[in-house]
């Protein structure tokens, strides 16, 4: 083995690697490496090696698992390996967009490293001190497998905090535009990569706003419609789409994107959706077609209680506005409400509603956001489509 700083774990952090799951707390870190943020030798007891790993000396999570063998080397070469492998795995979904994640962090093997296509750009965030230490290197390989135009870093996430690291949006590489023109599966929109949501769009919901797009029909209604990107698919089947967004710059774009693609039978709403849909039922209204895509409510496991009363009830307002016959599609995309939870609310919804509601389907995340069984952390948005069979 090569010669390089040594971190010793207990046998629970031991079992937690041969179990399928990268992380070691810091709780289980027997004797860390008297080293700097970088890359490790991990030893378990009676000195086995595990393999590599990312060290991060103020976080929490103090090893992040990255490679197997022991004898392993984290030069140019190992990262312009791995992160080709998972942009090769990518390659069917050029077929219908532009835009879409190149490296899904614990998903594809690279911890805490997120990177997104954007046409020609990309948009990375390095949300550990230990990948921090490789950003040369991933650079160069992104430049190297994807010869993207430019390269930002929205190193602007939570994790680094956390993690003892600046908030930064900076560029790496080359030049990237406040704005740039996603294509999807015919339908186009803008996307913001210095100042928008994530890394500049919502491109975990594609999969999502496409297959609506295809059953939509009559009436539709778009609660947190954000820049539009649901209503957009929605509106070429439905006879007239109503998108409701509380943030009024949020709904300009929305109006852009609908002027970009010709699209004149959406009606833009600036409210709250709670309100709007409370006031909705009051009124009698009825849609064909609702999509309910709410943000993160449960950002904590601490906030899980009430972030669950909130979609169940946001979801029991739009059941009851569902015309007989009609489609409607919810998600979550908070990680600490899990899949059995997320049906077990929508069931609580659905007998609070007074209708009889079908589960139709149970959508999961797409082929560019890999959910690994093991790591339940890469797994956090969930959808169901449902139907009002009464």
């Amino acid at each position: 083995m090569h010669n390089m700083p040594v971190a010793i774990v207990s046998n629970r952090g031991a079992s937690r690697w041969s179990n399928g799951h990268p992380w070691i707390y810091r709780s289980d870190v027997i004797q860390p490496p008297d080293a700097e943020a970088g890359s490790v030798l991990v030893l378990g007891p009676r000195d086995r090696p595990l393999g590599i790993a990312l060290w991060s000396p103020a976080s929490e999570i103090s090893l992040r698992l990255v490679d197997r063998n022991p004898n392993a080397i984290l030069d140019q070469s190992w990262w312009t390996h791995r992160i080709a492998g998972a942009i090769a795995h990518r390659s069917p979904l050029s077929e219908h967009t532009n835009a879409f994640r190149l490296v899904h962090a614990e998903g594809d093997g690279l911890p805490s490293l997120v990177v997104d296509r954007y046409d020609d750009w990309l948009v990375v965030q390095l949300s550990s001190a230990g990948l921090e230490q490789y950003r040369r290197e991933i650079v160069q390989a992104l430049i190297e497998v994807a010869s993207p135009a430019g390269i930002l870093a929205r190193n602007d996430t939570a994790a680094r905090k956390r993690e003892g690291l600046p908030l930064e949006t900076v560029v790496l590489h080359g030049s990237v535009p406040e704005s740039i023109t996603v294509r999807e599966a015919g339908v186009s929109y803008t996307a913001a990569p210095w100042t928008g949501q994530k890394t500049g769009a919502f491109l975990d919901q594609r999969e999502n706003r496409i297959h609506m797009g295809n059953l939509a029909r009559g009436r539709a209604l778009d609660c947190f419609g954000y820049h539009g990107s649901f209503a957009l698919h929605v509106a070429r089947q439905a006879s007239r789409v109503t998108t409701i967004d509380i943030s009024a710059p949020a709904l300009d774009r929305a109006r852009l994107n609908a002027e970009l693609n010709g699209i004149t039978n959406i009606h833009f709403v600036e409210a709250n959706a709670f309100d709007w849909l409370r006031d909705a039922e009051r009124n009698g209204e009825q849609f064909d077609t609702i999509i309910l895509d709410p943000p993160a409510f449960a950002r904590s496991r601490q906030a899980l209680h009430g972030a669950v009363r909130g979609y169940r009830e946001v979801n029991l307002r739009a059941m009851r506005l569902l015309a007989p016959g009609g489609l409607m599609f919810t998600a979550s995309c908070s990680y600490h409400l899990t899949r059995p939870l997320f049906l077990q609310m929508l069931e609580g919804a659905a007998a609070d509603s007074g209708r009889r509601i079908a589960l139709r389907e149970v959508r999961v995340q797409p082929l560019d956001h890999p959910e690994i069984l093991t790591i339940p952390e890469t797994g956090y948005l969930k959808g169901a489509v449902l139907e009002a069979t009464d």
